[in-house]
């Protein structure tokens, strides 16, 4: 089997400045990802490395560059899956964490549970020597003036036509090894100007994450509570299950989400066969995937760029 990977930084309002950081950081953490799966690595441990990069890497909404609450603090979540066994790990609303995916994975691996929130997924963090970080230290200055621009147009969140300059766009990536195993995984700083302790559909296997390998992976990004709604990854699940393409699947159900709950989302699909789903109904989408030495990428609706991979840079 011919690994692939793919991953997206993020689907929303971008704003144009911010353009230029998302596509080299893209690029970045798909080679990060996918040195992972050239090596003769898993899928699992290729999504964790493309996520980890995009966590530590402020053009992101994830980790190091997520937006803030309204008290301007950093809250996180976070999920991953492998599509061999169905497992999943998921943590949210945790603090001072430099890499939720990481602390998901772990949840996965050392829990009985799917999901562990707030000050519980900061004690297991503790308990399992996950490092913290110094209260405030991934609050970025970005963040900051967002959030102040946010507060400044009234600091109100709408439910319908939801449109926040500030929100850069949680980050995922979906891998297939050369075993044939897929893999999901997608981390979040959530919606800027949230309220405390607000959950995003990141944390929820079969909205923000989900991999099976009888059918796909896929991770989403865009309105969160628009996702979790419409249960997003499992209802591109059922389409590819009935015999849609990837391509068709990711962009039939996000249109009809969007048509239904008038916000928008973006989504990246890989299925058991290696056939790839990239489509978003937001302004703009990060996005990039590398199958054998050609990489292909886009932040525009239309846009596929491709290049060949420089692996000796």
């Amino acid at each position: 089997m011919e690994p692939i990977l793919l991953i997206h930084g993020g689907a929303g309002n971008i704003p144009d400045a911010r353009v230029p950081g998302k596509i080299s950081g893209c690029k970045r953490s798909l080679r990060m990802g996918y040195d992972v799966l050239k090596n003769g690595g898993t899928a699992l441990d290729a999504v964790e490395a493309a996520v980890r990069y995009m966590e530590d890497d402020e053009n992101f909404n994830a980790g190091y560059g997520s937006v803030l609450n309204l008290d301007g603090e950093v809250e996180m979540d976070a999920s991953i899956m492998v599509g061999s066994t169905l497992s999943a790990g998921a943590v949210t609303v945790v603090r001072d964490i430099k890499n939720p995916i990481s602390l998901a994975r772990l949840v996965m691996e050392k829990t009985p549970h799917v999901l562990l929130a707030g000050a519980g997924a900061n004690k297991f963090a503790s308990e399992n020597g996950v490092p913290t970080v110094a209260p405030g230290s991934l609050v970025t200055q970005a963040a900051r003036e967002a959030l102040e621009n946010f507060k400044k147009k009234g600091g109100k969140l709408t439910e319908i036509g939801h449109k926040n300059p500030g929100d850069v766009g949680t980050v995922g990536a979906v891998a297939l090894d050369k075993n044939g195993n897929l893999a999901a995984a997608t981390s979040t700083g959530g919606i800027n100007g949230k309220m405390v302790g607000r959950s995003s559909d990141t944390c929820i296997i079969g909205s923000g994450t989900y991999a099976d390998d009888e059918v796909a992976a896929i991770s989403t990004t865009g309105h969160g509570e628009t996702i979790a709604k419409f249960c997003l990854a499992s209802s591109i699940i059922r389409e590819i299950m009935h015999g849609q393409t990837a391509q068709e699947a990711t962009k039939d159900v996000l249109e009809k989400m969007t048509a239904r709950l008038k916000n928008t989302a973006g989504a990246i699909t890989l299925d058991k066969e290696g056939k790839v789903g990239v489509f978003f109904t937001s302004e703009k989408m990060a996005w990039a995937y590398r199958k054998t030495n050609e990489i292909h990428y886009g932040i525009y609706p239309d846009q596929h760029e491709t290049e060949e991979a420089q692996d000796d840079e």
